[in-house]
């Protein structure tokens, strides 16, 4: 990236008094075009596929070979005007087609279907929060039937209060 580049997506920025602006604003587009709500068709290819489709896209492996090389984890577009390339950058995302999961950038390399959430509500309501604390394992003894009836209510209890089952 250079003082031409945007921050995030490296898009070219026109200079003042930049010739031929349409060039670089057509080339941001095209990158635009490919990070934007970027679905891809793979995931660490390293290799170019041989009859690609203008819009297609595919996240680059780490050991690219051919037209990719030098673009390991870039997510690599076929356009009209050939392949075009995002670096990757930690929070860039991609939605794989075939799977449907969304592919997120660490900084180091792309996670498939991980998904990081505080908690998780369906149709407002909280099915899945935050860990609780452990729950005793009945020990035996003479208060079996306590500590049983003990361990089954604290299960009942978080599986309420995480909305696995009604109340």
């Amino acid at each position: 990236m250079t003082d031409e580049d945007s921050a995030r997506l490296g898009l070219p920025l026109l200079p003042a008094g930049q010739a031929q602006k349409e060039v670089w604003h057509n080339e941001a587009l095209a990158l635009l075009d490919l990070a934007v709500q970027a679905t891809v068709e793979e995931i660490d290819r390293n290799a170019p596929p041989s009859a690609p489709e203008p819009g297609q896209c595919w996240i680059v492996g780490s050991a690219p070979s051919g037209a990719w090389s030098g673009h390991a984890g870039a997510i690599a577009g076929w356009t009209a005007g050939g392949w075009r390339f995002v670096a990757p950058r930690k929070g860039l995302s991609a939605r794989h087609l075939s799977s449907g999961q969304a592919a997120i950038c660490d900084g180091f390399g792309w996670k498939l279907g991980e998904v990081r959430a505080a908690q998780v509500l369906v149709d407002g309501v909280q099915i899945i929060g935050a860990r609780g604390a452990a729950i005793t394992v009945p020990t035996g003894g003479s208060t079996i039937d306590a500590e049983l009836r003990a361990c089954v209510e604290t299960i009942l209890i978080m599986l309420r209060k995480h909305g696995l089952i009604s109340s």
